[in-house]
């Protein structure tokens, strides 16, 4: 394969992994090559190289004989998530705050403000402002890990982090208690930089459980709740 080719199938896997997680493709929808094809303008064969990675990720769901589908939001799964990815998160946390440098609180800082200069633009989705946002966000947040010293920890943390964000982005629309994520964002800023781990930590937990729990108490096309609908 050529690193030409190579470049060509990545690209499309990123891209189909955001289509996913920004919900263009809606969970359970089946996935049709042809019109991914089109869509991302991408050969047959790259696309379904990306189907056979985003499955590995579990993204993606792969149907014998049916071919693929986008995996299905569930609580149970959210709830799960949320756990695992609570204790690795925090794990990270503090040991950045323990071997982070002067460099490292700069990054915070530099990262916490050009996230805090969009303010709430996450909540119009659709708009480049909003995409801006995102991207911003997992900067932040990678910011606030980047010292952990401990490679397999950051290597779960982001790969949990990618399982979450399908469910994030789907909170902030469901959002109706009025949260404010720009203050938790720099109230955890501020207890990182100034090395405060046990409240970190603390709030490091609220910030991401809040998530979970806003998107509990939505309307979400959650796959049980869907389940309870079907006639039996």
């Amino acid at each position: 394969m050529t690193t030409v080719h190579k470049s060509l199938t990545a690209r499309t896997c990123d891209r189909l992994r955001m289509a996913v997680i920004e919900s263009r493709y809606a969970p359970g929808e089946r996935l049709r090559i042809e019109e991914i094809c089109r869509d991302l303008q991408a050969s047959s064969g790259a696309v379904r190289e990306a189907l056979s990675r985003l499955t590995a990720e579990g993204l993606v769901i792969a149907e014998p004989q049916r071919g693929f589908v986008v995996a299905p939001i569930s609580r149970r799964d959210l709830t799960d998530l949320t756990e695992v990815r609570i204790d690795i998160e925090l794990r990270c946390l503090h040991q950045s705050i323990l071997h982070g440098d002067m460099e490292w609180e700069a990054a915070i800082i530099a990262a916490r403000h050009r996230l805090g200069s969009l303010r709430n633009a996450f909540l119009t989705p659709g708009a480049p402002e909003a995409q801006t946002w995102h991207q911003l966000h997992a900067a932040f947040h990678d910011a606030l890990a980047a010292a952990c010293p401990n490679r397999w920890w950051l290597r779960l943390r982001q790969q949990l982090y990618v399982q979450s964000e399908r469910y994030r982005r789907l909170s902030g629309p469901a959002d109706e208690t009025g949260r404010d994520v720009h203050a938790e964002h720099e109230a955890l800023a501020e207890a990182v930089v100034g090395r405060d781990a046990a409240r970190a930590e603390t709030l490091m937990r609220d910030h991401l459980t809040r998530t979970t729990d806003i998107l509990l108490g939505s309307r979400m096309p959650f796959a049980e709740d869907a389940e309870a609908r079907s006639p039996a």
